[in-house]
């Protein structure tokens, strides 16, 4: 079933910007907050986007333009925030977020670029495509490099999407783990599989914010060490 049998689809309205093809989608409100405040300091424009904020940054002698935008919680909303700005003109995301470490290797404040995910969320089976959708090989390469030049400990490799995290179970975590799968978010799995359907790039940056791999949750995202990571990493990217 194609784009034109569908009875909504995104569109550029009148009145929307064009967007430049590179930008930054920020999963998080604290994240997104800081983000578009950067962008605005940095003399950006902020835009209406229906569910979300957007700005847009303007060329300078150091980076060419770019967009932020965010939040964007949960896999449906997520995607609804991607699938706008594809039709705004964005070719190439990369998706800054949070996620839980489903195995010891993986600690809080370190970094995992996923690869590839199991979706146990209900939007990107909406998505359909020939084979499996992964995160931009080139990009998350250069990001891994960048990311380790300025001191954080990165990973590449697959990861879970889930609609419930308060229903992660001991056991299912566990099974995860055996089966090398590294992290779990709420958004990558309906993300990769909406820019694969787009066919547009995106990459993730997700800071272990939590550990579930010893069977209690320990929670990290408080402290002040890792909001100063995630500020940098916001800063970096």
């Amino acid at each position: 079933m194609n784009d034109t049998e569908m009875i909504i689809n995104p569109s550029r309205d009148k009145g929307d910007p064009k967007l430049p093809a590179s930008g930054l989608l920020l999963i998080n409100p604290a994240e997104a907050d800081a983000g578009l405040k950067l962008a605005k300091n940095r003399g950006g424009l902020q835009h209406f986007l229906f569910n979300s904020r957007l700005v847009l940054v303007p060329e300078n002698e150091l980076s060419g333009s770019l967009f932020i935008a965010g939040p964007a919680v949960g896999a449906p909303m997520a995607v609804l925030t991607l699938e706008k700005l594809v039709a705004l003109g964005a070719r190439r995301i990369i998706v800054y977020g949070w996620c839980g470490s489903l195995n010891d290797t993986l600690q809080i404040g370190d970094v995992l670029l996923p690869t590839w995910a199991i979706s146990n969320e209900g939007t990107s089976a909406h998505y359909p495509v020939n084979s499996r959708p992964e995160s931009h090989a080139t990009t998350r390469q250069t990001l891994s490099e960048g990311l380790a030049a300025q001191g954080l400990t990165t990973l590449s490799g697959p990861g879970w999407t889930t609609d419930a995290p308060y229903r992660e179970s001991v056991a299912q975590v566990n099974q995860l783990s055996e089966q090398d799968i590294w992290g779990v978010d709420m958004e990558y799995a309906a993300l990769i599989a909406a820019a694969a359907f787009r066919k547009v790039e995106l990459t993730a940056v997700l800071l272990v914010s939590d550990e579930l791999w010893s069977g209690k949750w320990k929670p990290g995202f408080r402290t002040k060490g890792f909001k100063k990571k995630s500020r940098d990493i916001l800063n970096y990217l």
